[in-house]
């Protein structure tokens, strides 16, 4: 069973910057996907950002189009950490933000991670993030 944390989640203004962190218990063995997602009070879950990592090599990111430009993704695969670098925030951005990890299976792309990722992977438990104007 792997276990996800999320960490470095809290209050900014907007405009401000933010790393949120998602460590997993063990590296991956094959072929992975990690995604964020977030999910506002009253809304529906949104996928945001994902990370595709091919265990023989390459990667790929994809990121939902209310966060390109402003969010990256990045991996440490020293601390099997995988980062979201949330900048130029909006109050809009304000959610909850979980991290999911999981098998690539099929997946060669950020994208279809982004979709792959779902009830049977591994989550975590989150960490808010809140930007005010």
């Amino acid at each position: 069973q792997v276990q996800v944390v999320e960490s470095g989640g809290g209050s900014v203004q907007a405009g401000g910057s933010l790393m949120i962190s998602c460590v997993a218990s063990e590296a991956p063995h094959s072929d992975a996907c990690m995604g964020w997602f977030r999910q506002a009070p009253g809304k529906d879950r949104e996928g945001v950002a994902s990370l595709y990592y091919g265990y023989s090599g390459g990667s790929a990111t994809y990121y939902a189009a209310s966060v390109g430009g402003r969010f990256t993704v990045s991996r440490d695969p020293g601390k099997n950490t995988v980062n979201l670098h949330m900048n130029n925030l909006k109050p809009e951005d304000t959610a909850m933000y979980y991290c999911a990890v999981g098998d690539g299976g099929h997946c060669a792309s950020g994208v279809c991670c982004l979709h792959r990722l779902g009830t049977n992977d591994y989550w975590g438990q989150g960490t808010q993030v809140t930007v005010s104007s």
